[in-house]
């Protein structure tokens, strides 16, 4: 599609603000082999990249037998939590890429809105985005479904196709698509690294794929998408 003048940019966390997923990839595989199911951290990556909590415990259910109970979670959370105190780093550039944007921004996670806000506080990054954080779990459909993109736009009172969205897995872009936004593809996490995770994200057919933070400021410029790689 023709781009017209981007008036948001809506950025995912995990993997895009944060360099979130190998730990937390580890600690899910972690909780899995305690509740006796053994899944690589290949195959997890796979199955529960971008989607939320909802979807994952969906999927763990239905395909695994694994009832995901509080127990489990608050466990794999407080695992979750402790070791990003300890070792989250942001993405590298995401700071200055995101003070020289010069137009409205926001968050929108498939995370719990209370990781979302560890996640940026603990990297330095909660004071550029908030209020304007919004997680999978105040919509009714997580990603690959539209629905958070919409309603994050609808809240920033913007229209979708003014809208840009940076994402790093398969599920967010196909949200965006579905949302009727551009997407950019961002491949510079140290989970996005592989060929087989950028030809995934290439068959989608984003408007762009890049895996330096600070090229983002030219796909959010451009008139016209390009549907290329960079």
């Amino acid at each position: 599609m023709a781009a017209t003048a981007t008036q948001l940019v809506i950025f995912d966390c995990d993997g895009v603000l944060v360099d979130s997923e190998p730990i937390s990839i580890t600690v899910l595989v972690e909780a899995l082999a305690a509740a006796g199911v053994t899944m690589s951290e290949e195959e997890a990556h796979e199955r529960f990249l971008g989607r939320s909590l909802k979807s994952m415990s969906e999927i763990l259910h239905d395909d695994y037998g694994l009832a995901v109970d509080a127990a489990f979670l608050d466990g794999m959370r407080k695992a979750l939590y402790e070791r990003f105190r300890s070792e989250l780093q942001p993405i590298a550039g995401i700071a200055e890429t995101v003070d020289g944007l010069g137009i409205a921004h926001c968050v929108a996670s498939s995370s719990q809105p209370e990781r979302i806000r560890l996640s940026l506080s603990v990297t330095g990054l909660l004071d550029r985005f908030e209020p304007n954080i919004f997680s999978a779990s105040m919509v009714r459909h997580g990603k690959p479904a539209p629905d958070l993109f919409l309603h994050a736009s609808a809240a920033m009172g913007v229209e979708p196709g003014r809208c840009v969205v940076v994402e790093d897995s398969p599920a967010g872009i196909a949200a965006a698509k579905s949302a009727g936004m551009r997407v950019v593809a961002f491949t510079g996490g140290s989970h996005a690294r592989s060929p087989q995770h950028r030809a995934a994200l290439l068959s989608l057919e984003p408007d762009a794929l890049f895996d330096d933070m600070r090229e983002l400021l030219q796909f959010v410029r451009e008139d016209e998408d390009g549907g290329k790689e960079h």
